[in-house]
């Protein structure tokens, strides 16, 4: 059973082992000569102000979450487009209420904001 699974293995451990020997002699054999300038933040050509690392707004967390739960709600869709024929009508009432949910957490977004950007 375990051998149904030997080719992804494979697959997997020729990856990784052709991008390490990637990095490696990329490393060993490119130019590589660090000066304060090349190891500086790259600004557009201008000094860096202030830390690298800075506080990003909630919005952007938000809008995140939101492609994410939706683009996984779409996701479902798939399964169904491909057995829809093979469902009974218990099949169809199940989408329904996933769409119906779908569309009320989709208004309740509009409807508070959450889609608009600044």
């Amino acid at each position: 059973m375990l051998s149904e699974y030997a080719p992804i293995a494979a697959l997997l451990t020729i990856a990784t082992l052709v991008a390490i020997l990637i990095v490696f002699l990329s490393r060993l054999m490119g130019p590589f000569k660090p000066t304060h300038r090349l190891l500086a933040t790259y600004e557009s050509g201008m000094r860096p102000l202030g830390p690298a690392v800075r506080r990003i707004p909630v919005k952007f967390y938000r809008v995140a979450i939101l492609f994410v739960l939706f683009d996984i709600e779409v996701i479902f869709l798939l399964p169904f487009a491909v057995v829809v024929r093979d469902l009974s009508v218990y099949g169809l009432a199940v989408m329904g209420v996933f769409f119906f949910i779908l569309t009320v957490g989709f208004v309740y977004e509009w409807l508070v904001g959450g889609l608009e950007w600044e």
